[in-house]
């Protein structure tokens, strides 16, 4: 009997302290949505803020070199394709996604962009190797892993956070009108 609670409880322990390791602490559901402001593929500075205005977002952390992230786009884009267009609770201009790219080459991620078939139209990243411990997109979200994704609210508030953006589809729908 030992034996087995000395294994359950050391089993346990080995369980938590790997989850433990890939939860962001520095985003808490109901915080005000720290602002991006950084340049499009094309060069043209976005802000989270104005963006945010009167939308629901999905804000998505990702990389063109993220096996995980770009399995995860089929999924992105299926959603946006289906919930942009509709009314949503409280958001006059609905629903759509802001896609934060991790990667230091602009030609794989423009690449991956248009491989990938990321329509919607707000892209953003710094373009500095996020391993180092100086790209401001993931140090603003505390992002040590991707892919992940957080809901803001209209007002800017955080109303979920995800390991992956496309796990957010159940609490989007929960705030579609129509």
């Amino acid at each position: 009997m030992k034996k087995i609670l000395t294994t359950l409880a050391l089993s346990f322990g080995i369980i938590y302290s790997v989850n433990a390791q890939y939860e962001n602490t520095r985003i808490q559901v109901g915080q005000k949505a720290p602002d991006l402001a950084f340049p499009s593929p094309e060069g043209k500075l976005l802000k989270l803020s104005e963006i945010n205005k009167g939308h629901y977002v999905l804000l998505d952390f990702w990389a063109s070199w993220c096996g995980p992230c770009r399995r995860a786009n089929p999924g992105l884009v299926r959603m946006y394709k289906e919930y942009s267009a509709k009314k949503f609770k409280g958001a006059k201009n609905g629903f759509t996604v802001v896609s934060v790219s991790m990667d230091k080459s602009k030609e794989a991620w423009v690449g991956a962009i248009k491989q990938d078939n990321l329509d919607w139209p707000y892209h953003m990243s710094d373009l500095v190797d996020w391993n180092t411990g100086q790209c401001a997109t993931a140090n603003a979200y505390g992002v040590q892993y991707i892919p992940q994704g957080f809901l803001i609210d209209p007002q800017g508030k955080i109303i979920g956070k995800y390991g992956a953006a496309e796990d957010a589809e159940k609490d989007i729908k929960k705030l579609v009108t129509e």
